[in-house]
This record gives C-alpha cells, sequence and structure tokens, in this order.
C-alpha cells in the first residue's frame, strides 16, 4: 500500500495505468493495442489530475467522497493507494497569532510546523527588541483577517547539521521524513488556512533529504494541486553546494541560504557544514543557481552577541556578496535552554543593518514571532524526547525562554 501524497501528477498517472487499460480494453474492444494504449495514457492523466483536484484543491480525503470517480476506479484506489494523515499531539497559539502544530509520525517519532500570519503592512509590529509585539484585537487575529499566512515545515527529524545556534541541531539526527510525511504538513493544514507562502525552514536541512524535498517541492507547484508559485515556494539550507546545484536543476523554487558567518573560521565554529564546503564554494553555487542574476537569493544571518555582529563582520558580508542579486534577512538569536549564545543587542542590529543598506545590500530584520510557544526560527524541536540529544536542551511546552535584558 502506498500513500497518495507519495506521488507526483506524473508518477500517479502511471500508477493508474493498469485500470485504466482495463478500461481501455472494455470500451475499446475493437481497436488496436495502440490505440487503446494511448487511450489509457490520457485517462491515466486525465484521473491524476482529477485526483490531485479534488484532494489538494477541494480536500477531499476519501476515496468514497471523490464521486467524480468511477466506482471501478474508487475501488482499485481503495485497494492500492491509501491517503495519509497526521496525527496532531497538540495546537499551540502565540499570543502574536503565530500557531505550532506538533505531529505523531507512524513510528510515534514527532515534528514540528509553524503558520506564521501577517499583515500586509503589518501594522501591529515594532522591531522594538526585535519582537513581535502582537494586538490585542482579537478580530485581527483570525485567519480570514490576514494578508499573508506562510507554513514552516520540517523535513527531518532531527537535524545532523549541528548549528550551534538551532536547537534542532543540537538533538543530533534521527531520521527522513517521507515525501508524504512533508506533503501532508501542507495539504492538511490548508484544509482549515489560508496559506500563502511555504519555507522549509522548520526541523532539518531540506537539502540533506534532497529526494523526497524535491519531489515534495514539484507537488506544491502542480498547478493541479497544491498550485503555489515558484517565489511562493523557499527551500532554506546551511549550504550543501552539491544539493544546490540539484535543486536547481530539477525543481523551480525560490533558494535561501542560512550564512550567519563572514569568514571560513567564523562560520566553521557555528556551522560545521562549512568545513566540508567552505564559503567561496557556497557562494560560486549561489551564483550558479541564480544564473542569470534574476533569481533573489536570501541570506538569512542570525545575530550572535559579540560573535558575528560587528561592523566589520557587516563590510565583510556586504563584501562577500557582491555580483549577486541577494537580500539579507538578519535575524536576532532566539535563545533557548542550553544555549551557549546571547542575542545580539538591538542597537547593534540596527547598525548592522544600516552598515548593509550603505553598501547597497537590501537589507531586512527578522522580527521574532510565537517565542512564547517555542516556535521562533532555532527552537523548532521533536518533543517528548523523539530525537537525540539531552536534557538540557528538553524545554517544557509551557516555559518559554527568558529574554535576557540589554
Amino acid at each position: 500500500m502506498s500513500y497518495l501524497q507519495s506521488y507526483t501528477r506524473d508518477e500517479l498517472a502511471t500508477l493508474l495505468m493498469p485500470v485504466c487499460r482495463k478500461a481501455a480494453l472494455k470500451r475499446r474492444k475493437h481497436a488496436t493495442e495502440e490505440v487503446r494504449e494511448a487511450y489509457a495514457q490520457k485517462k491515466s492523466h486525465y484521473h491524476a489530475k482529477q485526483i490531485f483536484s479534488l484532494h489538494y484543491q477541494q480536500h477531499i480525503h476519501s476515496w468514497d467522497e471523490m464521486t467524480d470517480l468511477s466506482k471501478a476506479m474508487r475501488e482499485w484506489l481503495k485497494q492500492h493507494v491509501q491517503i495519509f494523515s497526521l496525527d496532531t499531539l497538540t495546537e499551540q497559539r502565540s499570543e502574536d497569532g503565530t500557531m505550532k502544530f506538533l505531529w505523531q509520525l507512524p513510528d510515534k517519532k514527532t515534528v514540528e510546523s509553524v503558520i506564521i500570519p501577517a499583515t500586509g503592512n503589518d501594522a501591529h509590529i515594532t522591531e522594538e527588541g526585535n519582537q513581535f509585539r502582537g494586538t490585542k484585537n482579537e478580530a485581527a487575529l483570525k485567519p480570514d483577517n490576514w494578508d499573508r499566512m506562510t507554513i514552516c515545515i520540517s523535513s527531518q527529524v532531527g537535524c545532523a547539521m549541528a548549528c550551534k545556534f538551532c536547537l534542532t541541531g543540537v538533538q543530533g539526527f534521527d531520521r527522513q521524513l517521507e515525501v508524504h510525511e512533508i506533503v501532508t504538513q501542507v495539504a492538511q493544514l490548508a484544509r482549515t488556512y489560508p496559506l500563502s507562502n511555504i519555507v522549509f525552514m522548520g526541523m532539518g536541512e531540506p537539502l540533506h533529504n534532497p529526494d523526497a524535498v524535491i519531489k515534495a517541492c514539484k507537488i506544491f507547484r502542480d498547478d493541479a494541486g497544491l498550485s503555489f508559485s515558484r517565489r511562493r515556494v523557499t527551500v532554506s539550507t546551511s549550504g550543501l553546494v552539491p544539493q544546490i546545484d540539484r535543486l536547481r536543476e530539477e525543481t523551480d523554487v525560490t533558494l535561501a541560504i542560512s550564512l550567519s558567518g563572514t569568514h571560513d573560521p567564523q562560520r566553521e565554529e557555528i556551522m560545521p557544514v562549512n568545513k566540508k564546503w567552505p564559503l567561496n564554494e557556497l557562494l560560486d553555487a549561489c551564483r550558479r543557481f541564480q544564473g542569470n542574476g534574476k533569481v533573489w537569493i536570501t541570506f538569512e544571518y542570525v545575530m550572535l552577541k559579540d560573535v558575528n555582529d560587528t561592523l566589520e563582520d557587516a563590510a565583510r558580508l556586504a563584501d562577500i556578496l557582491e555580483g549577486i542579486r541577494a537580500k539579507v534577512n538578519l535575524i536576532p538569536f532566539n535563545p533557548f535552554p542550553g544555549s551557549i549564545y546571547d542575542r545580539s543587542d538591538p542597537e547593534q542590529v540596527q547598525r548592522f543593518k544600516n552598515a548593509l543598506i550603505e553598501k547597497g545590500v537590501f537589507t531586512s530584520v527578522r522580527i521574532s514571532r510565537g517565542q512564547d510557544i517555542f516556535a521562533a526560527c532555532g527552537q523548532l524541536r521533536s518533543a517528548f524526547g523523539t530525537a537525540r540529544g539531552t536534557e538540557k536542551h528538553a524545554p517544557s511546552l509551557q516555559s518559554p525562554p527568558q529574554q535576557k535584558n540589554h
């Protein structure tokens, strides 16, 4: 038994060929084998598109309810293909409207997804303290009143990259997510929430799981299914150079690079992946991905106090991004129990931002969302100890870390 959400539309069409050939034999019994095969091919692609639309757009989650399909087709599907669903262990909501979902997988392991809503002008957001202050207007927190709703999804249970500023990374790697486990994070929540953007910025290194992630991107992009445009699907990577090239060749999505360092020794200390693929190789891969230069690449830069937040770092960052159509997203560090870093002072973040802008680099500061429920960048984890890790990195679901006063 396989899962519907594991198939691209073309793969589903191939899977449907036996039942379509049987229908062709019945309806074109006097035709040549070549004509019957052509008929079966046409019908299989038609039904694959039909099924994608019924499930991903009309949110039908049962073969019996897909009454647009023939009874024979529905019976065949029930015997050969299962529609996957995720079990929700907890659903939490931040005071700023951010929502976090803890999913239980079939093997009882867990991963998390986050929905981050935003208004068109973020009228209730202030960068003071680099936090989202939220709104006290309850009506404004209802899904229909948001202009944009980004879902941050996971691609692995745990992570092998060991980035020191990320709670998922300090847990270690447990296992890869399958295609259906990735796709269903989006498809299941799309039934309730008007999702507008997908970002692979949850648990795991997406390009450490390239087969599943690339296939999931194709399903997300399919206009008969979830139908997200290229610029609304973003894959974030710590810098696996060969897989960046593969992503460019096999699918059409937006790229984000978790950078957080301006020279190799500094980045190697923060992000061990830099030892294998140093900055010059990573930035060359970004240039290849960008091609003719029309595609923007986002560079995510976690601001760590007295580590990578000096004005000299800002100058180096502008220099190494020369010639790349880059957007820099500064991310004030989100503390977690046992972390060895502090968040950069808000004033220093602003100075860093201004220094980049003066150099002509498009720069923004990511406003921390969902810290009160451990939903902010770098705070996701496999709750209940299902990935490796130590107790000092096991925050409770009720008690977020306290921010230090600067």
